[in-house]
């Protein structure tokens, strides 16, 4: 049969156009896409050799080759799978988005076989990406249980026509020859395939070979190279690929040195991981999936390019992608290992995955199995969830902000230090509910930079007195996860250092009503002069019901901005108005007594303005907010204490 020109069944042009410069932004991209095809073709081959096995043609050892020759500028993928005959290189090359593959699978299901291979290709369309790096493509291919002489030679320089003509070749399978472009030629190194292999198609099925051409110099007894001496040339065939895809085999067949080396490679982490989740999901969608937790943080937790990474997604082994956000939700990032789906459906590019019914479903699937897994930990191995907490707690604390579907779940896994437990240990909400007092109504809470200043404030004196409890929320992220977790079991979270607080029961008020009142009536002028000296500085000046050994404090409005969200905020160098706090008084301090009976003298005392300042200052520290006036916080306890020597030197 001589050389027939034809022309391609579609649009091919425009369509070509398309897949070569919009369907795939890296062009590496092509080798992936031939190796899964010919993954695919032998496939085929050893599934229809189970009932044909004429289709072995004495060859049984499945293999695709790749061969690059430099000197012709070419490179070829090779396989020994099904191959084509006339009727299919016209339908599955010819046609663009004609994919044989897909063909073969629907012939399968109308047949109603019981055995279905796994195949890669869907589309048709992953064989023109060669044209992204080639300016001429020939594909040599034979029908298995053909003749030699049976072959058919197709070539194409992607300009909208094609020729077919008869060729020979020994074995069945395909050869698939790329003429690359100039600006290609790095695809001919032996080192570029290595690594898009190893990237892409490590763990296919079928071995990805090579043939590697070493050169070695003959070496004296000292090792020096001979002068003169030839060397010597070793061409030795290799395999490139790993082919080890161990969340394919069955769990009992895995050793835990096996898990910990895959999740090594998988996270290019040198320490064991802490937790291996392994399964496989059956149902309306079916995939595999091998997980870990690793033991320590990466040093990239909080970097925004790898909020979606660590999770790879493979479809039948071949990888698609680590960057999916729509399979792994950004607060389990600290995830690593794979997710392989057989019937997850791709776009045409296989770079970006459509936002479609069964990948929410995987979502669903891995969200659940994580976090059963973790709440068994918490249960069964408190130790070892600490472990986790310390190094990825505060991420998944985002997950209580962002992912309301799983919000309640997500608030059992929270662990939190508080008044009552020791340095290293925690408390989760549930146990905190537990030991709570009758008579407290509220899960009451104090944010600050860490637990030695959060457990000085003068904000949780009235709590110890009463015996309550007050969780210490230190991280950064407690802020925003607050403002998500208003109420756990029916009970509102309230901070200690926001509004007005109300500790007492009725009986205990009624029995208080007098003494505040006249507390109030005594300090009210003291309280109003105050409020006017430090004027816009403070929101307000009154009494307070949580101080019990500190003179004063500041507090926010129930629903204003906290002094360590405020610090957070300047630190991310946003634009924070100024806060105007409460200032709130002990009446029953010293130092307040000793300020009313100066103001009860002489109300435009100046020493009532220097310790309204002092007191201003001081609940400034406490709340670890800088003083407005440092040196003049130094010239005033200067004074302080200068008069407080003499006083104390006149007495003797």
């Amino acid at each position: 049969m001589s050389a027939k020109r034809r022309k391609f069944k579609t649009e091919v042009q425009q369509l070509l156009d398309l897949v070569i410069h919009s369907l795939y932004s890296n062009k590496e991209i092509f080798l992936r896409e031939l190796i899964s095809n010919a993954s695919d073709a032998i496939d085929r081959a050893r599934f229809e050799s189970l009932s044909d096995a004429g289709i072995l043609e004495n060859d049984p050892e499945w293999k695709i080759k790749l061969t690059a020759d430099k000197e012709a500028g070419t490179l070829t993928v090779s396989d020994n799978g099904i191959g084509m005959g006339p009727d299919e290189i016209d339908d599955c090359i010819g046609t663009i988005a004609n994919s044989g593959t897909r063909q073969f699978i629907e012939r399968l299901k109308q047949e109603k076989q019981a055995l279905t291979p796994e195949l890669i290709g869907q589309f048709g369309v992953g064989f023109y990406s060669a044209f992204m790096v080639a300016d001429k493509v020939v594909v040599v291919t034979r029908k298995a249980g053909g003749a030699p002489d049976s072959a058919l030679r197709w070539e194409s320089d992607g300009s909208g026509t094609y020729t077919v003509e008869e060729a020979t070749r020994e074995g069945r399978g395909t050869d698939v020859t790329l003429h690359l472009k100039e600006d290609a030629a790095e695809f001919l190194e032996e080192w570029r395939l290595r690594k898009i292999v190893k990237k892409f198609s490590d763990f296919v099925e079928h071995p990805v070979c090579m043939d590697i051409r070493r050169e070695e110099v003959e070496r004296d007894e000292d090792g020096k190279p001979v002068k003169d001496a030839e060397p010597t040339v070793t061409v030795t065939e290799e395999t490139l690929n790993s082919r080890k895809a161990i969340w394919q085999r069955p769990k009992n067949e895995i050793t835990e040195a096996d898990y910990n080396e895959f999740y090594k490679h998988v996270s290019h982490d040198f320490t064991d991981p802490l937790e291996t989740i392994h399964w496989t999901a059956e149902g309306h969608t079916e995939f595999r999936a091998l997980v870990y937790i690793p033991a320590q943080a990466p040093f990239d937790l909080f970097m925004p390019e790898s909020r979606h990474r660590g999770v790879q997604l493979y479809v039948r082994r071949v990888f698609i992608t680590d960057n999916c956000e729509e399979l792994v939700p950004s607060h389990f990032r600290f995830l690593r290992g794979v997710v392989d789906s057989s019937d997850l459906p791709l776009n045409v590019s296989r770079e970006l995955l459509q936002e479609d019914r069964n990948l929410r479903l995987i979502r669903k699937n891995l969200v659940k199995k994580v976090m059963d897994t973790l709440a068994g930990m918490l249960e069964k191995n408190r130790d070892k969830y600490i472990t986790f907490w310390r190094a990825f707690g505060p991420v998944l604390k985002e997950g209580v902000s962002s992912d309301f579907e799983h919000r309640e779940k997500l608030q059992d896994l929270l662990l939190f230090t508080s008044s009552t437990t020791e340095k290293d240990q925690y408390t989760t909400l549930a146990e905190y509910v537990a030991r709570m007092p009758e008579g407290q109504k509220d899960i009451y809470y104090l944010t600050g930079e860490n637990r030695a200043q959060v457990a000085q404030s003068p904000h949780l004196e009235a709590f110890r007195a009463k015996g309550y409890e007050v969780l210490f929320l230190t991280d950064p992220i407690d802020e925003w996860v607050v403002q998500g977790l208003h109420t756990y079991s029916k009970k509102a979270l309230k901070s200690v250092a926001k509004g007005d607080i109300d500790l007492d029961s009725e009986d205990e008020k009624k029995a208080k009503e007098d003494t505040r009142k006249q507390a109030e009536e005594a300090h009210k002028g003291l309280v109003g002069k105050m409020k006017e000296l430090l004027g816009d500085k403070v929101k307000e000046v009154r009494l307070s019901r949580r101080l019990t050994e500190s003179a004063c404090c500041l507090v926010a409005d129930e629903h204003g901005m906290g002094t360590h969200m405020e610090k957070i905020m300047r630190a991310m160098n946003q634009d924070v108005p100024p806060a105007r706090r409460i200032l709130e008084l002990n009446p029953d301090h010293p130092v307040v007594d000793v300020l009313q009976q100066l103001f009860d003298r002489n109300p435009e005392d100046a020493q009532v303005g220097e310790f309204t300042d002092l007191l201003y200052d001081q609940a400034l520290l406490t709340a670890a907010l800088p003083v407005e006036d440092p040196l003049a916080f130094a010239r005033r306890i200067s004074n302080l204490m200068a008069a407080q020597g003499q006083a104390n030197l006149g007495d003797k």
